[in-house]
């Protein structure tokens, strides 16, 4: 072992991902390494390699380089740029004894290589945290299990801390009520919260014997809530919601990006369309299971989700911005990366 890092933590920040370039071939390359994951399609080997190697990829992967097109800036995937952007500044935050890495789930930097520096380099401990504030197997679970399969294999295993989730954490719960008081909020007839959708059955498997549709935590956290997706997801907004002394009729909760129908509802795209024939003229937009900006917010949201409303009647569905790098968000981080 490196002994000049041995008395030093490697703290690993993971998100999803990002194609390489808005390219077809770099996009399907992209989307088969994700869609091929266990834990992202958990149906039976056999059906899910017939799903996603002869339907999804080769149909999705021309559509989705389109919209990565659109995503795509002169810095290249905002995804990494923004990425970058946290890196750096939790490392000021953080200081001496620490060394910040930045890996992706799928696509570059890739998870597997930048393990491999930080295991080359000696570390005496690994404090890894999954970019999601919400618990769920198709993203969390899949980094830790990415993470725990690779330093297994490792001759010398340093101490290795995976922080969970953090959907209750106060700071990050008030950085993204700062993102929100940029903005005139009387001034929008409704404020939708959008989270990342996920298919009924995986949210099921975190509570066996309690199904989802009739679970109440859209009310209240539940005793069973802690790991459930869903759960979380309505308590992150009641929280956010609770910071902008937000009445309950201003704010609705609904869920993007899905693949089925046999996936969280209610379903963002629909709400929109629902408030735009109900009259609705401005529709403000806050993602709290994305702590970037990236393809699912600023193109599905920024420019998906406000066409399909101009195209019925609305005038402006408004993207409140992620929380990127901000200072309350570099401080949340902190605090995880301290706890541990």
């Amino acid at each position: 072992m490196n002994s000049s890092k041995s008395h030093q933590t490697a703290v690993l920040l993971v998100n999803v991902g990002t194609p390489g370039s808005p390219a077809v071939p770099d996009v399907r390359k992209y989307l088969f390494q994700f869609l091929n994951d266990r834990r992202v399609i958990d149906l039976p080997w056999l059906a899910q390699k017939l799903l996603v190697n002869l339907i999804i990829v080769p149909f999705r992967a021309p559509k989705s380089s389109k919209l990565y097109h659109r995503l795509w800036t002169d810095d290249g995937s905002p995804l990494l740029v923004y990425s970058e952007q946290l890196k750096e500044k939790l490392q000021q935050s953080l200081g001496g004894g620490f060394e910040v890495f930045i890996g992706m789930r799928y696509g570059q930097p890739s998870l597997s290589n930048v393990l491999e520096e930080i295991r080359s380099q000696g570390f005496g401990k690994i404090v890894v945290v999954p970019l999601f504030p919400q618990y769920a197997s198709s993203t969390t679970g899949t980094v830790a299990e990415a993470v725990m399969r690779q330093a297994s294999r490792w001759y010398v295993m340093p101490e290795i801390r995976i922080i969970p989730q953090f959907y209750d954490h106060p700071l990050m719960v008030e950085a993204f009520a700062d993102r929100a008081r940029h903005y005139d909020l009387a001034s929008y007839d409704h404020i939708l919260f959008s989270y990342h959708g996920l298919p009924n059955r995986q949210v099921d498997k975190t509570h066996p014997g309690i199904e989802t549709r009739e679970c109440t935590c859209s009310e209240k956290m539940p005793e069973h809530g802690h790991f459930c997706y869903r759960a979380t997801c309505y308590e992150t907004t009641r929280r956010i919601a609770g910071r902008l002394n937000l009445p309950a009729e201003r704010y609705s909760v609904a869920f993007q990006s899905r693949l089925t129908n046999n996936w969280l509802e209610p379903f963002s795209d629909e709400v929109i369309r629902q408030q735009a024939k109900a009259g609705a003229k401005r529709i403000l937009v806050l993602a709290p299971s994305f702590v970037a900006d990236c393809l699912e917010t600023i193109v599905e949201i920024g420019y998906e989700y406000d066409e399909i409303f101009r195209e019925l009647g609305g005038e402006k569905v408004e993207l409140v911005p992620s929380l990127n790098d901000h200072p309350l968000w570099v401080e949340t981080l902190r605090e995880l990366v301290l706890a541990e």
